[in-house]
């Protein structure tokens, strides 16, 4: 019976290149599993623009930390306006800073749904100063604001002047998109 003996010497540049490999292999699993976490809250961030039932606007709502009266003060019928004045081209801007697009529904005939806000910041002991409209278009938030009801009050898109950047877009399900193109027949 042979035997085989078999002696490797290992040099020190070798054993550096070697935990060198065994470091970038586990740097580049990490990475995988961060950004794997990372897409997942992402996809958690989503925001539903889905409004379609009471429960479906109050979870719209909710998505920015708003706490509403779970009735509305106020649903009406408004008709979005063709031309736009210099007070509505501001109120289309702030809504396309949130990600909403009201130049797709010119001339629409939406809802306008107005809850009572019960947690803004300094109002909490003031009912009845600060408001939250939806306008709703086919059962789909299509713009809205935040604002106070007093002379001097404000306007803020859902965020309620906390952020700057629009809201977030994805490509997932339309369940979940904000609505891109405007009724049948407009664009």
């Amino acid at each position: 019976m042979q035997m085989f003996v078999y002696s490797v010497k290992t040099s020190k540049v070798k054993l550096i290149v070697l935990c060198a490999a065994v470091a970038a292999l586990a740097a580049a699993l990490l990475w995988v599993l961060l950004g794997a976490r990372a897409s997942e809250t992402a996809q958690e961030a989503v925001i539903s623009y889905k409004a379609g039932s009471a429960q479906e606007r109050l979870a719209f709502i909710s998505q920015f930390g708003w706490r509403v009266a779970p009735d509305p003060t106020e649903v009406s019928e408004v008709i979005l306006p063709e031309i736009y004045d210099a007070a509505f081209t501001e109120y289309v801007e702030m809504n396309q800073a949130q990600g909403l697009d009201l130049t797709l529904y010119r001339g629409v005939r939406a809802k306008r749904w107005t809850y009572e806000v019960l947690n803004y910041p300094g109002y909490e002991e003031r009912p009845g100063t600060v408001e939250l409209n939806l306008l709703i278009y086919d059962g789909r938030v299509i713009g809205g604001d935040v604002c106070s009801l007093e002379q001097d009050g404000f306007l803020y898109g859902f965020d309620g002047g906390r952020q700057t950047q629009p809201a977030p877009q994805t490509s997932a399900a339309a369940q979940t998109e904000p609505p891109t193109t405007g009724p049948a027949g407009r664009s």
